[in-house]
């Protein structure tokens, strides 16, 4: 008798992103403003330590983004964070560049079937490409004052809508990393 014939599974497209959390709070943000010569800049900060945890996943490439709201960065927010992102791009396969915080290395962590982890260096974020969004963002957010937690959720929203493919590519589409991913057919 022969062997019954093997089908094989239909290949599914790969995609690079870029993956790391971001604590947003009420406490003010402080940046440098532009002012006289020798003249300290002058703005109102507020102490207060309430804040949310954004996960957000960046690819360079395409300048497509994803970003979810927590309460806390911890391995159970992560994992929930992975299953909606799989459900949300469910037919291709993703390769997310992670950092080597202890949320991402739990055991307990079930990474869904269309997700590979792949871990950078530790201690190297400049390695990361989304760090450059959180740093654009800090930056937005910088001297201004929320009453609460849902006016920031709020700001927060209206910033993630406001991304647009041009300016994800622009912060995190190095161009030797998008040489990389196009020498890699990917």
């Amino acid at each position: 008798m022969a062997a019954p014939l093997r089908t094989q599974e239909p290949k599914r497209p790969v995609r690079y992103w870029s993956s790391d959390e971001s604590r947003v709070g009420l406490l003010s943000v402080a940046r440098r403003k532009l002012t006289g010569m020798g003249v300290k800049p002058v703005g109102t900060t507020q102490w207060r330590f309430r804040y949310r945890w954004l996960y957000g996943l960046v690819d360079p490439r395409r300048g497509d983004s994803f970003v979810l709201e927590f309460s806390r960065l911890d391995s159970h927010c992560f994992d929930r964070f992975l299953e909606e992102f799989s459900h949300q791009y469910p037919d291709e396969l993703h390769v997310i560049q992670v950092d080597n915080a202890g949320a991402h290395r739990a055991h307990h962590i079930e990474v869904p079937d269309n997700i590979v982890l792949l871990y950078q260096p530790p201690y190297c974020p400049e390695v990361n490409p989304i760090e450059r969004l959180w740093g654009q963002m800090k930056q937005d957010f910088a001297w201004q004052q929320f009453e609460g937690l849902s006016e920031l959720q709020e700001a927060i929203s209206d910033w993630v809508k406001g991304l647009s493919k041009a300016m994800v590519k622009s912060l995190t589409g190095w161009h030797w990393l998008n040489k990389a991913l196009a020498d890699a057919g990917l």
